[in-house]
Protein backbone atom coordinates (compact mmCIF):
# COMPACT_ATOMS: atom_id res chain seq x y z
CA UNK A 1 0.00 0.00 0.00
CA UNK A 2 1.76 3.28 -0.91
CA UNK A 3 2.21 5.61 1.62
CA UNK A 4 4.00 8.70 0.39
CA UNK A 5 5.41 10.05 -3.04
CA UNK A 6 8.60 11.16 -4.05
CA UNK A 7 8.41 13.64 -7.05
CA UNK A 8 11.01 14.99 -9.00
CA UNK A 9 10.93 18.76 -9.97
CA UNK A 10 12.09 19.91 -13.66
CA UNK A 11 9.69 18.22 -16.10
CA UNK A 12 7.52 16.46 -13.91
CA UNK A 13 6.22 19.17 -11.97
CA UNK A 14 7.67 22.30 -13.62
CA UNK A 15 8.80 22.03 -17.37
CA UNK A 16 12.15 24.25 -18.06
CA UNK A 17 14.68 24.81 -20.55
CA UNK A 18 18.26 24.95 -20.12
CA UNK A 19 18.93 26.90 -23.52
CA UNK A 20 16.35 29.71 -22.63
CA UNK A 21 18.72 30.06 -19.46
CA UNK A 22 21.59 30.51 -21.42
CA UNK A 23 19.66 32.64 -23.84
CA UNK A 24 19.02 35.20 -21.49
CA UNK A 25 22.29 35.07 -18.96
CA UNK A 26 24.00 35.47 -22.52
CA UNK A 27 21.54 38.93 -22.77
CA UNK A 28 22.61 40.13 -19.36
CA UNK A 29 26.41 39.53 -19.98
CA UNK A 30 26.73 40.32 -23.38
CA UNK A 31 28.32 37.10 -24.60
CA UNK A 32 27.21 34.65 -27.20
CA UNK A 33 25.20 31.71 -26.22
CA UNK A 34 27.18 29.30 -26.87
CA UNK A 35 30.13 30.77 -24.74
CA UNK A 36 27.29 30.88 -21.78
CA UNK A 37 26.71 27.18 -22.74
CA UNK A 38 29.99 26.02 -21.74
CA UNK A 39 30.87 28.49 -19.06
CA UNK A 40 27.46 27.02 -16.85
CA UNK A 41 27.81 23.35 -18.16
CA UNK A 42 30.52 22.13 -20.02
CA UNK A 43 33.13 23.83 -17.29
CA UNK A 44 31.07 21.52 -14.35
CA UNK A 45 29.96 24.60 -12.78
CA UNK A 46 26.26 24.40 -12.42
CA UNK A 47 26.97 20.68 -11.31
CA UNK A 48 29.17 22.02 -8.47
CA UNK A 49 26.54 25.33 -7.45
CA UNK A 50 23.80 22.54 -7.35
CA UNK A 51 25.43 20.29 -5.04
CA UNK A 52 26.12 22.98 -2.85
CA UNK A 53 29.63 23.32 -3.33
CA UNK A 54 29.82 27.26 -4.05
CA UNK A 55 27.50 29.63 -2.55
CA UNK A 56 25.39 32.12 -4.40
CA UNK A 57 27.83 35.07 -3.95
CA UNK A 58 30.62 32.40 -5.00
CA UNK A 59 28.76 31.84 -8.15
CA UNK A 60 27.97 35.55 -8.84
CA UNK A 61 32.09 36.41 -8.39
CA UNK A 62 33.14 33.26 -10.55
CA UNK A 63 30.47 34.18 -13.30
CA UNK A 64 31.86 38.28 -12.73
CA UNK A 65 35.25 36.67 -13.54
CA UNK A 66 34.47 34.41 -16.38
CA UNK A 67 32.66 36.98 -18.26
CA UNK A 68 35.74 39.83 -17.17
CA UNK A 69 33.17 42.32 -16.25
CA UNK A 70 30.32 43.62 -13.63
CA UNK A 71 27.35 41.42 -13.77
CA UNK A 72 24.12 42.55 -11.70
CA UNK A 73 23.25 40.08 -9.30
CA UNK A 74 19.74 40.70 -9.38
CA UNK A 75 19.70 40.57 -12.96
CA UNK A 76 21.86 37.37 -13.42
CA UNK A 77 19.69 35.58 -10.45
CA UNK A 78 16.42 36.00 -12.61
CA UNK A 79 18.19 35.75 -15.70
CA UNK A 80 19.17 31.74 -14.65
CA UNK A 81 15.69 31.31 -13.23
CA UNK A 82 13.30 32.61 -14.58
CA UNK A 83 12.84 30.06 -16.96
CA UNK A 84 9.96 27.50 -15.53
CA UNK A 85 6.52 26.66 -16.40
CA UNK A 86 3.84 24.89 -14.59
CA UNK A 87 2.88 21.58 -15.96
CA UNK A 88 -0.89 22.10 -14.74
CA UNK A 89 -2.43 18.38 -14.57
CA UNK A 90 0.67 17.94 -12.59
CA UNK A 91 -0.17 20.34 -10.04
CA UNK A 92 -4.32 18.92 -10.15
CA UNK A 93 -3.07 15.69 -9.36
CA UNK A 94 -0.95 16.87 -6.50
CA UNK A 95 -3.62 18.85 -5.06
CA UNK A 96 -5.84 15.42 -5.04
CA UNK A 97 -2.83 13.25 -3.74
CA UNK A 98 -2.77 16.08 -0.77
CA UNK A 99 -6.47 15.90 0.15
CA UNK A 100 -5.81 11.98 -0.06
CA UNK A 101 -3.68 12.55 2.94
CA UNK A 102 -0.71 11.16 1.57
CA UNK A 103 2.84 12.23 2.51
CA UNK A 104 4.37 14.10 -0.51
CA UNK A 105 8.18 15.20 -0.69
CA UNK A 106 9.92 16.92 -3.61
CA UNK A 107 13.31 15.34 -4.64
CA UNK A 108 15.49 17.44 -6.97
CA UNK A 109 18.98 17.99 -8.25
CA UNK A 110 18.28 21.67 -8.39
CA UNK A 111 20.05 24.52 -6.67
CA UNK A 112 19.73 27.22 -4.13
CA UNK A 113 18.72 30.10 -6.51
CA UNK A 114 16.34 28.07 -8.97
CA UNK A 115 14.61 26.75 -5.82
CA UNK A 116 14.27 30.03 -4.21
CA UNK A 117 12.87 31.23 -7.16
CA UNK A 118 10.01 28.62 -8.09
CA UNK A 119 8.87 28.48 -4.48
CA UNK A 120 8.16 31.95 -4.35
CA UNK A 121 6.33 31.86 -8.27
CA UNK A 122 4.71 28.60 -7.92
CA UNK A 123 2.30 28.00 -5.15
CA UNK A 124 1.77 24.08 -5.41
CA UNK A 125 4.73 23.41 -4.35
CA UNK A 126 3.40 24.18 -0.70
CA UNK A 127 1.48 20.42 -0.90
CA UNK A 128 4.90 19.39 -0.14
CA UNK A 129 5.80 17.99 3.40
CA UNK A 130 9.54 17.90 3.03
CA UNK A 131 12.09 18.57 0.29
CA UNK A 132 15.31 16.47 -0.74
CA UNK A 133 17.08 18.89 -2.47
CA UNK A 134 20.99 18.55 -3.92
CA UNK A 135 22.23 21.37 -2.98
CA UNK A 136 21.28 20.80 0.74
CA UNK A 137 22.73 17.34 0.86
CA UNK A 138 25.65 18.17 -1.27
CA UNK A 139 25.17 15.27 -3.67
CA UNK A 140 22.90 14.91 -6.96
CA UNK A 141 20.88 11.98 -8.19
CA UNK A 142 21.34 8.84 -8.78
CA UNK A 143 24.16 9.25 -6.17
CA UNK A 144 23.42 7.50 -2.61
CA UNK A 145 23.33 10.35 -0.39
CA UNK A 146 19.97 11.54 -2.49
CA UNK A 147 18.56 8.20 -1.93
CA UNK A 148 19.26 7.65 1.83
CA UNK A 149 17.75 10.75 2.64
CA UNK A 150 14.83 10.55 0.96
CA UNK A 151 14.31 7.48 2.84
CA UNK A 152 14.62 9.21 5.93
CA UNK A 153 11.61 12.24 4.76
CA UNK A 154 9.53 9.37 3.31
CA UNK A 155 9.05 7.97 6.72
CA UNK A 156 7.74 4.25 5.58
CA UNK A 157 9.10 1.51 3.89
CA UNK A 158 10.38 2.11 0.41
CA UNK A 159 8.43 -0.27 -0.83
CA UNK A 160 5.55 1.78 0.53
CA UNK A 161 6.77 5.11 -1.35
CA UNK A 162 5.98 5.46 -5.34
CA UNK A 163 8.64 7.31 -6.80
CA UNK A 164 8.73 9.22 -10.41
CA UNK A 165 11.39 10.52 -12.48
CA UNK A 166 11.85 12.14 -15.62
CA UNK A 167 15.41 10.01 -15.99
CA UNK A 168 15.68 6.59 -16.39
CA UNK A 169 19.03 6.70 -14.80
CA UNK A 170 17.41 7.98 -11.32
CA UNK A 171 14.44 5.75 -11.19
CA UNK A 172 16.86 2.63 -11.44
CA UNK A 173 18.56 4.05 -8.59
CA UNK A 174 15.16 4.00 -7.03
CA UNK A 175 14.47 0.60 -7.62
CA UNK A 176 17.67 -0.22 -6.25
CA UNK A 177 16.84 1.24 -2.85
CA UNK A 178 13.43 -0.83 -2.84
CA UNK A 179 11.52 2.47 -4.19
CA UNK A 180 8.25 1.75 -6.20
CA UNK A 181 9.22 3.42 -9.25
CA UNK A 182 7.90 4.82 -12.77
CA UNK A 183 10.02 6.78 -15.44
CA UNK A 184 7.67 10.07 -15.69
CA UNK A 185 5.99 9.60 -19.36
CA UNK A 186 3.16 12.27 -18.74
CA UNK A 187 0.62 12.95 -16.08
CA UNK A 188 -2.26 10.71 -18.07
CA UNK A 189 0.18 7.69 -17.75
CA UNK A 190 1.45 8.64 -14.16
CA UNK A 191 -2.53 8.67 -13.42
CA UNK A 192 -2.55 4.76 -14.79
CA UNK A 193 0.59 3.96 -12.70
CA UNK A 194 -0.89 4.99 -9.79
CA UNK A 195 -4.14 3.49 -10.59
CA UNK A 196 -2.31 0.12 -10.54
CA UNK A 197 -1.28 0.53 -7.24
CA UNK A 198 -4.47 1.27 -6.00
CA UNK A 199 -3.73 4.75 -4.63
CA UNK A 200 -6.78 7.17 -3.51
CA UNK A 201 -7.37 10.40 -6.08
CA UNK A 202 -9.92 12.74 -4.23
CA UNK A 203 -11.10 15.19 -6.94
Amino acid sequence: MIRSFLFDLGNVILFFSHEKMCQQVADVCGRPVDWVWRVLFDSGLQRRFETGQMSEAEFHRWFQEAVQSEVDFDQLRVAASDIFELNEPMASLLEELKRGGYRLVLFSNTCVTHYEFVVQRFPILRVFDAAVLSFEVGAAKPESPMFEQALREIQCDPDACFYTDDIEAHIAAGRRFGLQAEVFVDVPRLRQDLAARQVRLTD
